[in-house]
């Protein structure tokens, strides 16, 4: 790909996000604020999702194998 494509794209994907959140009104130390807490939550989310997410399909998975009449797993 050419890089210049690649950075026009990024610039922008970027001005959408300006657009979208409507943060292009705002003055830079309230841009950096905001965008900071934008990436914290972001961030949390990721994480959160990253570390709970397979525990809940794993035990999802669990029950309904259970209802749906599968054998339990011997621990002997």
């Amino acid at each position: 790909m050419d890089v210049k494509r690649v950075k026009d794209y990024v610039y922008w994907l970027y001005y959408q996000y300006l657009l979208i959140t409507c943060s292009y009104v705002l003055e830079p130390w309230e841009q950096s604020m905001f965008h900071t807490i934008t990436i914290t939550v972001v961030a949390m989310v990721v994480y959160t999702a990253y570390v709970f997410v397979p525990i809940h399909v794993r035990l999802a998975l669990e029950f309904f194998s259970q209802i749906f009449g599968a054998q339990p797993e011997s621990t002997v």
